[in-house]
């Protein structure tokens, strides 16, 4: 049925009918594009850090020792609190850890929402698997109570010890996490806005995206946004959506706008693990590399010398020294100016660099002056 259905139609309109398939299921989405949303941070929110000191019990004898006083002291006062009179020198805290308790909230947080908090050992702990947070106020820079944490404490891991000594740890077993475990108590309140404008913040500040951003606003809404520095955005809200309602959907709205981000070309280097990680826009002047190196092997063999039979000599051991140098003939590779990594990932394979060969060879190329990026070593 389909030769008979083909058999019919003139070979441009075949090859027509493909070129739009193609084109309509074959072509992907452009990959580079990102949703402002997800680059910007809209300036009607406050954001602010919590802290706060609390005990973890319930512990399976890794919690904290008699030696930590902290804990001991900080046990014993919550008994009292709770009526009960206890000497602090027979108090053992093997199932309790102390424990600092760290949050984030922002101004969209009212009361009664929750937030995740992380707990982080501050004794001498061997593990917070299996704890419960108690009770903890978790307060803002100036002091001020804004959540109260409590719940059972996940850490994602085990650690199990034996009487000989063995240990198995799986991940890390000190620093865990409580799921939505503080309440807010004390909202705070976002910046002043006005009904006419508002500002999208960038959250790494570039001149070229925050340009490309106002002109894809601008394409949406009119002449309504304006590139005031590389970090900040000003938008104008038109009247007609001045109201509430359509002030928080035109917000909405242009965080789902898509634009091409611009990169800053830049290389940034792990010697601590030999890791490289570099962006597309990396370029190399035109230079030569030479590669190569020098292996010193000295091998030391004993030598004996036996006296001869009846006579009052002694045995006499000796070392015979051998040095053998292998000198690597050197390897030189000429890199053209390039502009795709891919290119100079395949210029360095072909001396053989191994990765932290690579991080000394682009340290000299930023010396050289043919490192045409940001170089960061961490």
């Amino acid at each position: 049925m389909l030769n008979a259905i083909f058999t019919k139609i003139s070979l441009p309109i075949c090859t027509s009918l493909i070129i739009l398939f193609i084109t309509t299921f074959v072509i992907p989405v452009d990959a580079s594009k990102v949703r402002i949303k997800d680059i910007c941070q809209f300036q009607n929110m406050e954001e602010t850090e919590l802290i706060g000191y609390g005990l973890i019990i319930g512990l399976d004898g890794t919690g904290d020792g008699n030696g930590t006083q902290f804990t001991t002291q900080s046990l014993t006062n919550m008994m009292e609190r709770m009526g009960l009179t206890v000497d602090a020198k027979k108090v053992k805290v093997k199932n309790v850890a102390a424990v600092m308790v760290t949050g984030k909230m922002t101004s969209f947080n009212r009361n009664g929402t929750y937030v995740d908090v992380t707990v982080s050992s501050v004794g001498d702990a061997s593990s917070l698997q299996g704890g419960t947070l108690l009770m903890t106020p978790l307060s803002d820079i100036s002091g001020t109570v804004r959540a109260v944490a409590q719940g059972a404490v996940s850490i994602g891991g085990f650690n199990v010890q034996v009487d000989d000594g063995s240990k198995i740890i799986n991940n890390y077993t000190l620093v865990g996490r409580v799921p939505n475990g503080a309440k807010v108590s004390n909202e705070i309140k976002g910046p002043k806005t006005t009904k006419k404008d508002f500002y999208i913040s960038l959250r790494s500040p570039d001149f070229t995206t925050a340009n490309r951003i106002a002109e894809r606003i601008n394409i949406k809404y009119g002449m309504t946004a304006f590139a005031l520095d590389g970090g900040t955005v000003q938008v104008m809200i038109p009247d007609s959506l001045s109201h509430m309602v359509y002030r928080t959907r035109f917000i909405s709205d242009i965080g789902l706008l898509k634009i091409v981000p611009d990169q800053v070309a830049r290389v940034v280097l792990n010697e601590k693990t030999g890791t490289i990680v570099a962006g597309q826009h990396v370029t190399i002047e035109p230079v030569a590399i030479a590669h190569g190196t020098i292996t010193v092997n000295i091998e030391s063999s004993p030598v004996i010398s036996q006296p001869e039979a009846f006579s009052s000599g002694e045995t006499i051991v000796t070392s015979d020294s051998r040095i053998t140098i292998n000198d690597e003939p050197a390897r030189v590779v000429h890199l053209k100016r390039v502009v795709y990594l891919s290119d100079v990932a395949k210029a360095l394979n072909k001396i053989g660099a191994t990765p932290r060969d690579i991080i000394a060879i682009f340290q000299a190329l930023k010396q050289a002056g043919a490192l045409q990026a940001e170089l960061i070593i961490l």
